[in-house]
């Protein structure tokens, strides 16, 4: 019992055997979804290759001295926009987008690998001890510190990816201590334009609800009268902002507003995803039975619509657990967090959980029709090795701030 609890005491196992079922379920669902496709028969050994790579990353990362992280955060982040730079004038178009850059037959996302970059820097940033993110200066400087990767990413352009990086900007600033206000002020642009999408009436209900807000904050005039200008125009830029888009990915927000518009088109994943999650059923139709995924209803069914195989074949019970370990996971990463005084570490977990969690919810989301087909894998269990072998160095930046959280606390 002493040696065990020694074990536990470095090694965390209620992040490990999650993260391990996870991608056992990954894998499971990869075989099955490619079996009978043609030209996608190697992609379970392909993973299965990723998977062995991304455990011995994982590894090497968990036995890194402590302070590590910290010490190359800021040189990490320049590495990461350097490569997002040269993405752009290097990289490989696929599916629309300038994202990939290869090394003979091995490519990689630089855009998977900034994810890290991101959590790094703005937990390096926030955690000095003359910034206030409270202060104008030091909030502009945070923001512009966390959008330019994202800027980069949409010029790829990568929605999907940029909707994350937003995400861990703004759950990292709430940990940091940004003020009710200073959250509105970042929030509200994004909510008036995704309002836009909905029409004329809920784009002024939404300017309604803003000015509203501004009363109850009760700030000078010429702050509510310039944070009021900035979410009008922000309305009206969203119509620029989706003339960028490229025409599928303009498609796939229509879509997602109107899935049955274009059923054999832009909606079709989307409404044939929801078919195979309703057809499994409570206990599913069985591993290799399901019809949508052996039948190839469903276009790479193996990458960003994974979630929808296990809910065909294994049911509800399958899809369940998925939910339960990533739960789990997420649960566990936050009572580490409570266990650690080092607002740096503090920052990583938290900085993780935003962006497992938005992975999580919008992966999940676009299989079952309540959010937009953006592109997003679902953490450890889609396929492709850039996206596996970044969560797992995530995973073992957590365990090694456990296994060192004395020097955290």
């Amino acid at each position: 019992m002493k040696i065990e609890y020694k074990l536990q005491d470095k090694f965390d196992f209620v992040i490990f055997i999650p993260v391990i079922l996870l991608i056992g379920l990954g894998l499971i669902a990869i075989y099955s979804s490619t079996l009978n496709h043609p030209t996608a028969s190697g992609s379970f050994n392909k993973q299965l290759t990723w998977v062995l790579i991304s455990l011995l990353v994982f590894f090497i990362v968990y036995f890194f001295p402590p302070r590590t992280f910290k010490l190359f955060s800021v040189s990490y982040y320049l590495l990461s926009i350097f490569m997002l730079v040269v993405v752009l004038f290097l990289g490989k178009t696929i599916s629309g987008s300038k994202s990939w850059i290869n090394f003979g037959s091995i490519g990689f996302q630089p855009a998977e690998f900034a994810k890290i970059g991101i959590i790094l820097i703005l937990s390096y940033w926030l955690t000095k001890k003359d910034v206030d993110i409270n202060s104008f200066k030091d909030l502009l400087i945070t923001l512009s510190i966390g959008i330019l990767p994202a800027i980069l990413v949409l010029m790829e352009p990568d929605m999907g990816t940029a909707i994350v990086f937003f995400v861990i900007i703004l759950v990292m600033m709430f940990w940091s201590g940004i003020s009710l206000f200073g959250l509105f002020v970042v929030l509200s642009p994004g909510i008036v334009i995704f309002s836009s999408l909905f029409g004329t009436i809920p784009f002024l209900l939404t300017l309604l609800l803003i000015l509203t807000a501004l009363a109850f904050f009760k700030q000078d005039l010429f702050t509510s009268t310039t944070i009021f200008v900035v979410n009008l125009g922000a309305g009206f830029v969203f119509d620029i902002l989706f003339g960028y888009l490229q025409p599928h990915q303009q498609r796939r927000i229509i879509s997602f507003l109107d899935p049955s518009a274009d059923p054999l088109g832009s909606g079709y994943n989307a409404l044939q995803a929801k078919v195979a999650i309703g057809s499994g059923g409570f206990l599913g139709k069985g591993f290799l039975a399901g019809n949508q995924t052996q039948l190839r209803f469903i276009p790479e069914q193996w990458t960003d619509f994974i979630y929808c195989v296990i809910g065909e074949e294994f049911g509800f019970l399958g899809s369940a657990l998925v939910v339960i370990l990533f739960l789990v996971l997420f649960v566990r990463i936050l009572n580490i967090s409570q266990l650690l005084n080092d607002k740096f570490g503090v920052l990583v977990l938290i900085g993780t959980v935003a962006l497992f969690f938005s992975h999580f919810a919008i992966n999940i989301g676009m299989n079952v029709g309540i959010t937009p087909v953006v592109g997003l894998p679902l953490p450890f269990l889609s396929y492709g090795g850039s996206s596996l072998i970044v969560n797992m160095i995530l995973i073992g930046m957590i365990m090694n701030i456990y296994k060192n959280r004395k020097y955290h606390s």
